[in-house]
């Protein structure tokens, strides 16, 4: 079973090893008892810390999500409804994960007024591609831009980036399930991968059954996972701001 306290101690375990300085919040609504998650990370020291980029990493853990680790499939009948045997839901295996967002911010310091719409385009298709290139687990990268009304006329604020992590709360193929990304295929697991499909074409109406696949013998490998893609934002926020259309201006 994987809780709340795993996935955040196993975060900050995480970053704590890569050297990331960390701000953590947790938070908890006493009405629908679901509890949240924010932390801010930067590199360097805290004094340095307005200067430089930084990424909040957030996510929300609600009683639903301690069913689908506790049950699997059959934690969500239980969560709506009364289980029953031809329910979809214990025929599934599209499992919804728990989104961990990672929202990334380098500060312009007032220089946006003078960056023409060009060049904050490339810069932001820059930041994309290097991101996205160094990413192991982020499914999604989204660069941005923030405005703010100055002098009566919006102006860049700051450069952003959003991506999104979906971390396998639990899975009904267990360890082979969270397998899924190249890096970790092997000729084995895509043997494995492929006799299970032709089983599954055999057997579409089995219930789906959970099978325990222990949070703490893959989930700290994931956070380290998680925090070195935190590294690499960082690092091309960092390099959009040594840019030289940019470093004239910060």
């Amino acid at each position: 079973m994987l809780t709340y306290e795993d996935v955040t101690t196993c975060f900050l375990k995480a970053s704590a090893s890569l050297e990331l300085t960390t701000h953590p919040e947790y938070w908890i609504n006493s009405r629908s008892l679901e509890r949240e998650f924010a932390c801010t990370c930067h590199t360097g020291s805290c004094e340095e810390a307005e200067n430089r980029s930084n990424c909040t990493v957030s996510f929300s853990w609600s009683t639903l999500d301690t069913a689908l680790s506790l049950e699997g499939p059959a934690g969500v009948c239980n969560f709506f409804h009364e289980p029953e045997a031809d329910c979809p839901h214990l025929h599934t295996r599209d499992i919804p994960p728990l989104v961990i967002d990672l929202s990334y911010t380098l500060t312009l310091n007032g220089s946006g007024a003078s960056l023409s719409e060009g060049i904050l385009l490339s810069l932001t298709q820059m930041l994309r591609l290097r991101a996205s290139e160094h990413s192991s687990r982020a499914v999604e990268t989204r660069p941005g831009i923030s405005m703010a009304l100055q002098e009566n006329r919006l102006q860049p604020e700051a450069l952003t980036l959003q991506q999104r992590v979906e971390l396998p709360i639990w899975h009904p193929e267990g360890m082979r399930g969270l397998h899924d990304d190249h890096h970790y295929d092997s000729s084995e697991q895509a043997a494995w991968r492929r006799q299970h499909e032709i089983d599954d074409e055999d057997h579409e109406e089995d219930e789906v059954v959970a099978d325990n696949p222990r949070p703490e013998d893959w989930l700290p490998q994931v956070m380290v996972e998680v925090c070195q893609d935190i590294l690499q934002g960082l690092e091309a926020l960092e390099a959009i701001r040594t840019h030289g259309s940019l470093n004239k201006n910060l």
